[in-house]
């Protein structure tokens, strides 16, 4: 969908304790044989500190960068991958309690790791809607240090687990970026990539995310090769990808920078870069190699460093693509319009 009158006004983040690949191949965690492979570099890990802080903390940096009143913020929408406290609790109630904020509507979405865009797309609804809201906070939060989970090769070889926040401040007047449009869509054909062929009703067990990749491979033994089902998802992310830059207006060599999510090199460039027909130095690999996939986050991670260290500057387009299980994907184009206060 084409967009207008949506603005990025803010971005925050938190981002603790990094640990390099090589520390976690001295330690035995990882073969030395993956990093070179995937060209990961490291992660963050944040220990004790649990996801709804994590996303509290982006919250606050990105509060503190707006010169809105908070007042303004009409709408709440947080989304998450894991663990965000115990069943029944409410996480955005928790996140609205420690930030001083009152009255105001939330949402709580589950996407995967196509989440904060997720959230993007119900905002603009928000905005541009009937609802005409004036500004909307998004809202997520990480921290994979668990038992259940291994960061550094649960997952396949592709990524590392990253733990942290990131947070948007939304404004239908004003900002530093402008969302040029956005294009989502669903491919129920893969839905059971992700779901296995577990049970659908709860009988003591409640499944994990520890065993996703196990399910992964039982689709790939059973259903369609992975070679098949890269091709399928492939074939349908640049799909939507290319929706996005029609509603922009936009060709591919119009973007000074692609911003997907934190995973291997050699994924990238073969999925979303090569097919564009743009070098990998056009993307966001080089930040997110060492950052580690961080959920929803990762779009929003990369485009604050991309604006705050000056990569992007006005004029430039910028697109950010993320995906989740489903399969989810989703394709949005922003055009930076100034350089806010807090760049470097």
């Amino acid at each position: 969908m084409r967009v207008e009158n949506v603005h990025i006004n803010s971005l925050g983040v938190a981002l603790h304790e990094w640990v390099s690949a090589e520390q976690a191949v001295a330690d035995g965690l990882l073969g030395p044989e993956v990093t070179a492979a995937n060209g990961l570099t490291g992660t963050h890990v944040a220990g004790d500190v649990p996801a709804v802080d994590l996303a509290v903390s982006a919250a606050r940096a990105a509060l503190e960068r707006t010169e809105l009143d908070p007042d303004e913020i009409a709408s709440h929408l947080h989304s998450a991958v894991y663990y965000q406290g115990p069943a029944g609790s409410y996480p955005p109630g928790y996140i609205q309690r420690e930030l001083g904020l009152d009255g105001v509507s939330a949402l709580y979405l589950q996407q995967g790791c196509n989440g904060m865009l997720g959230a993007l797309e119900v905002a603009i609804g928000q905005l541009t809607g009937a609802a005409q809201t004036e500004a909307v906070l998004l809202t997520t939060g990480e921290n994979f240090s668990s038992p259940d989970i291994d960061r550094w090769k649960g997952y396949g070889q592709s990524y590392f687990l990253g733990d942290g926040g990131a947070a948007a401040v939304l404004s239908a007047e004003e900002g530093f970026a402008e969302v040029r449009s956005l294009h989502a869509g669903l491919l129920p054909a893969l839905e059971k990539w992700h779901r296995g062929d577990g049970p659908m009703l709860l009988r003591g067990e409640s499944g994990s995310m520890a065993d996703m990749a196990e399910r992964a491979e039982r689709f790939a033994e059973t259903e369609l090769s992975l070679s098949e089902t890269l091709e399928k998802l492939s074939v349908f992310n640049l799909g939507i990808i290319h929706r996005a830059l029609v509603d922009a207006d936009l060709n591919a060599s119009d973007l000074a920078k692609v911003v997907p999510i934190h995973t291997d090199g050699r994924m990238i460039e073969y999925s979303v870069m090569a097919p564009l027909g743009l070098p990998m130095s056009k993307s966001s690999f080089d930040f997110g190699r060492g950052v580690g996939h961080v959920g929803g986050a990762d779009v929003f991670l990369a485009l604050e460093h991309l604006v705050r260290t000056g990569e992007v500057g006005p004029g430039d387009h910028v697109l950010l693509v993320s995906q989740g299980p489903g399969w989810i994907c989703t394709a949005c184009v922003v055009t930076i319009s100034d350089l806010p206060a807090w760049t470097v």
